[in-house]
């Protein structure tokens, strides 16, 4: 396994932040996205795995070997940070061959990877231009040839793109999945972004307070979060309060609704989420309504360009939909395979939550 953290632990002296308990393993050319709020401990999870921190307890092994007492440099990862650190007074090519020169690399070849790595990004007749004279997309994709030329164990990413405005950084997560994948290199990417995490990883990673509070598939972890946090946290979501009742049923603030949810019993408290996005829209009077149909107003429209986000009033409580539709609904239906029921409480995690 490229990349293994086993039951890690950290602190920072002096203090109780950092990470505690990490199991996290990483494949060959798998991309893992960390994602959490500020302070979960995302970066100290790279910085442990590049060897900038020590673990406190459990070890961390790269490409089979233990790693923990290894320096940075004789890791052999490559890293892309938030900002890219490019040489100012060296050129592209430069630039992109340094991690073979300090590795003894001579001139010839230093030169040859670096044309490959930088035909492999995009960039084959920038060679000879300045960092200063580049785009940030541009420096960016430099500084990602830079962290590849050498052929490193793994791949880590510290916020690369949050430097760029929001249409380059759509256009550049794909280039870099793209360029990833061509490697075929297993990578850690940190983000705060939760569509990027979505649109690029194999797996997502949910921090929490130091530790990893949900790892699966992008679609796992937002159609099947375990717990409110994690569904609060990876998009938007509709929370109500609720009973178990008989034959598939929950009564919540909005009404009885039916759901296809199975492990949960009659007289269990539960937390209902329903995504946004998952509601069907009625414009007129449905004869033989569906289930879970439910007739209310638009209290509150946001109109987002690509997308429509409003309140809609149902029993003086409100739902919150999503849709490409621009016209205002006199009803709305929640499908039973989209109703989900979390645990009621989560004050393990409540600390982090975003509204």
């Amino acid at each position: 396994m490229p990349i293994l953290f086993e039951a890690v632990s950290f602190a920072y002296p002096g203090t109780q932040t950092g990470v505690r308990a990490i199991d996290l393993a990483v494949g060959d050319g798998e991309l893992v996205a960390l994602i959490g709020p500020s302070g979960s401990g995302k970066s100290t999870c790279l910085k442990l795995l590049a060897g900038f921190y020590r673990p406190d307890h459990g070890r961390i092994n790269v490409d089979g070997h233990d790693v923990d007492t290894l320096s940075p440099e004789r890791r052999r990862l490559g890293i892309v940070f938030q900002h890219y650190a490019l040489f100012p007074h060296m050129s592209t090519r430069d630039n992109v061959a340094y991690p073979l020169k300090v590795r003894g690399v001579t001139r010839a070849e230093r030169r040859r990877a670096a044309d490959e790595m930088l035909d492999r990004v995009g960039l084959s007749d920038l060679g000879d231009r300045a960092p200063k004279t580049l785009s940030g997309g541009q420096q960016q994709r430099v500084a990602l040839a830079r962290a590849l030329v050498f052929k490193p164990r793994a791949l880590l990413l510290d916020e690369p793109l949050s430097a760029l405005d929001a249409g380059l950084r759509v256009a550049m997560r794909d280039e870099i999945r793209r360029v990833q994948r061509e490697a075929g290199i297993a990578t850690i990417h940190v983000t705060h972004d939760q569509e990027e995490a979505l649109s690029i990883a194999d797996r997502v990673a949910i921090m929490s307070d130091g530790a990893i509070v949900q790892i699966g598939k992008p679609d796992e972890v937002y159609d099947r979060p375990r717990t409110r946090f994690v569904a609060r946290f990876v998009g938007q979501a509709n929370f109500w309060p609720g009973m178990v009742g008989e034959e598939n049923q929950v009564e919540t603030p909005i009404g009885r609704l039916r759901h296809t949810q199975e492990g949960v019993r009659p007289g269990d408290k539960v937390l209902v989420l329903v995504r946004p996005e998952r509601l069907d829209l009625f414009f007129e009077d449905h004869k033989t309504p569906p289930p879970n149909y439910f007739k209310g107003h638009v209290t509150q429209d946001r109109f987002l360009g690509s997308i429509r986000r409003f309140d809609f009033a149902v029993a003086g409580n409100l739902i919150r939909v999503e849709t490409r539709n621009r016209a205002a609904p006199s009803a709305v239906a929640i499908p039973p395979d989209a109703v989900r029921l979390l645990p009621p409480d989560d004050n393990e995690n409540k600390k982090g939550e975003l509204s």
